[in-house]
């Protein structure tokens, strides 16, 4: 499980492509290789994904057919820079809300507004999460624990951003027409699916 408290976005140093899989190697400072073991896993851009292997500066990662099919991470090239957490443990302060690291789709930049103390972003999603994404609902992008804006319409939702999390994450160097990977909040879609079961039953 993760919290969406993205550490730091990292370059990453190797991609080796195989026959539908890639294995990416991600440069990382010390503090978040400290204690790492083979078969931890690490949310990278918000993907939960398992440590295949790992040295004193880098961790690997196998990142197969199904998941670059979902996610942006097949898009990555080398020198492209990531999100990253390493998973919750017992006892950590839960900052943002609770991630299992499976993204259901990616949304693209559609618009990107700079205002003084703060930057709004605007995503085009596809009409099949229309249902669970909310105003003032929690969202993951890219990683990152986010609260979805006021304005939900057209096919467009928003998300506002501090200047430390413009600073800390990727999205401070994100692009109109960027591929980011949107993790639905688990409780919103399990309420939400719950009651559109529930109302489905009592038509017929």
């Amino acid at each position: 499980m993760f919290t969406g408290i993205v550490k730091g976005f990292f370059p990453v140093g190797r991609i080796e492509k195989f026959n539908e899989l890639n294995r990416i190697t991600v440069l990382l400072p010390s503090n978040l290789l400290e204690g790492l073991e083979t078969g931890a896993s690490i949310a990278v851009n918000g993907c939960c994904l398992t440590v295949v292997a790992f040295d004193h500066e880098s961790a690997t990662f196998d990142v197969m057919k199904e998941t670059l099919r979902v996610t942006n991470l097949g898009a990555l090239e080398e020198g492209s820079k990531v999100n990253i957490e390493r998973a919750a443990r017992f006892g950590d302060e839960i900052g943002g809300h609770l991630l299992s690291g499976h993204i259901h789709d990616t949304v693209r930049i559609c618009e990107i507004q700079n205002e003084e103390h703060n930057v709004t972003v605007f995503f085009q999603f596809s009409p099949e999460w229309k249902d669970y994404i909310l105003p003032k609902g929690y969202v993951s992008l890219n990683g990152c624990s986010l609260t979805i804006g006021e304005k939900v319409e057209g096919g467009r939702f928003c998300v506002h951003l501090i200047p430390e999390t413009l600073r800390i994450t990727s999205f401070g160097t994100a692009e109109v027409g960027d591929r980011v990977n949107l993790e639905i909040d688990s409780q919103t879609q399990a309420i939400v699916t719950t009651v559109k079961s529930y109302l489905e039953s009592t038509k017929s």
